[in-house]
């Protein structure tokens, strides 16, 4: 089991790949597919569970651009998921390759201490944190949309911007209060 490294392989000419690491597997076809609709030159890469990929197939793998880790906030099996999985990834992903994308964000069931867990840990990593509506097909195809633009400067395909300037405008940010659960 080997650290996914993000130039470990060259470029494809105008495509770009995507990994999307999703425990429970509910949201991440959608996402794929819509993903595929809107850009034909993007390669949905392994709808993966969790990382690490499997040894087998890493010759043949393409170089991947952009890991998106899917967190849905009414399970908390998703986030540690999520949280184990970033250890098998180089530190040079965190340098505008990693997004983190939650859904149910405004679910009444989800525990207001989840959001602010995964908005910490996207913080941390100074990785863009995007709320997804997974129930509605405008809500998927926004997010796909979404999704391709972050990919498109991940991979190159943007002239005059970098994935690493991109994380500097879009990272999540972490206010000072927000241990305080006082949103009045």
């Amino acid at each position: 089991m080997s650290l996914l490294k993000p130039f470990s392989k060259l470029p494809g000419l105008n495509t770009a790949n995507i990994l999307l690491v999703e425990n429970e597997e509910q949201f991440q076809q959608k996402l794929a597919d819509a993903v595929v609709l809107q850009e034909k030159t993007i390669n949905v890469m392994v709808l993966a569970r969790s990382l690490p990929l499997p040894v087998e197939n890493e010759e043949s793998r393409p170089r991947i651009d952009l890991v998106v880790f899917i967190i849905h906030l009414t399970s908390e099996l998703s986030f540690q998921s999520a949280e184990t999985s970033l250890k098998y990834l180089d530190p040079g992903y965190f340098q505008g390759k990693v997004c983190f994308l939650v859904t149910n964000a405004r679910s009444v069931s989800v525990p207001p201490e989840r959001l602010v867990s995964v908005r910490k840990l996207a913080a941390s990593l100074h990785c863009p944190l995007l709320c997804a509506e997974d129930q509605t097909t405008e809500g998927v195809t926004t997010a796909a949309h979404r999704l391709l633009a972050i990919l498109k400067v991940a991979a190159g395909l943007v002239p005059m911007a970098t994935g690493l300037y991109l994380s500097t405008l879009t990272r999540c940010t972490v206010p000072s209060d927000i241990d305080q659960q006082n949103f009045e």
